[in-house]
């Protein structure tokens, strides 16, 4: 459980969506917090008038020493980390056969690699406390797939299976796991942070080409709203009992209960086959 007298949020990726309104809304209830991004000055008016409770560092959570600075800074600073809040990351438009290589290792090393080193750099410090909450900011992309976000997705059931095991390891050392899961919501998620690939196979245009228009489309005028997002995220650490998955938005809700049922009816329609993988059970 996270301490809730006067918490320490370290939060990456601050410059601007779930991260900038989440390290606003932590420093407007007077709690302390780490705020950090690639380029500071991104980030330097929200800490205007909250010097004394806030700490600015760059961070580039692809660049292990500088994970490890930041984490050093803070404990230096406040004495303690009480959430860790993964935050860092962005989108990837392709067909997977459209994929190019840099560019999807690249977005592996901050989705899922940086949020991996920046959780291990804070660990030792939560354990040694007996309690913490580590926040990872995965995405609706988590739990379903669409055409053109592949690797997206990729990176993001990577975040799904790790915070799972995470959370059965530092469970029975006070420390709590959220794996938040936003469907679309108003950030530049789908504007200027996205990248996509150059490439573009006529075959693919009715399917990742047209989803690739959907998002340019929509960007703008997503229904979630990030500062309630971010407001959301407050309520589940603040409860005695996290929640392991949070969904955030009606959208992400109504994809989330689809996959279930689209599962179920895989598993249900093909039981007989699943079971006869099995040895047959020795009659007795």
């Amino acid at each position: 459980m996270m301490n809730r007298d006067n918490p320490v949020w370290l939060i990456t990726g601050c410059s601007t969506g779930f991260g900038r309104e989440l390290a606003k809304l932590v420093l407007a209830r007077g709690w302390r917090a780490v705020i950090t991004a690639r380029d500071p000055s991104a980030v330097a008016d929200i800490t205007a008038g909250h010097e004394e409770q806030a700490l600015v560092l760059p961070l580039d959570v692809t660049q292990r020493a500088q994970i490890n600075d930041v984490v050093a800074q803070a404990k230096q600073r406040f004495g303690r980390i009480d959430a860790l809040v993964n935050n860092a990351g962005y989108g990837y438009l392709a067909a997977i056969e459209e994929g190019e290589d840099d560019a999807v290792r690249a977005m592996f090393e901050t989705n899922v690699f940086g949020l991996i080193d920046a959780t291990k750099a804070v660990l030792p410090i939560m354990r040694a406390q007996g309690n913490g909450l580590i926040v990872n900011v995965s995405s609706i992309g988590g739990l379903a797939s669409f055409a053109a976000t592949g690797y997206y997705h990729g990176t993001k059931y990577a975040v799904e299976g790790i915070s799972e095991s995470l959370a059965a390891e530092v469970k029975p050392l006070g420390i709590d796991v959220l794996i938040v899961e936003p469907g679309p919501f108003r950030t530049n998620w789908a504007g200027p942070s996205i990248k996509q690939s150059a490439t573009h196979i006529d075959a693919y245009a009715a399917t990742a080409g047209e989803r690739r228009k959907q998002t340019a489309a929509r960007s703008g005028n997503q229904a979630g709203d990030p500062v309630r997002g971010a407001q959301a995220i407050i309520d589940a650490a603040l409860s005695d009992h996290p929640p392991l998955r949070l969904l955030l938005g009606k959208m992400a809700l109504e994809i989330a209960h689809k996959k279930l049922d689209f599962m179920r009816h895989d598993f249900d329609t093909w039981e007989a086959t699943t079971l006869g993988a099995d040895f047959p059970e020795a009659k007795s």
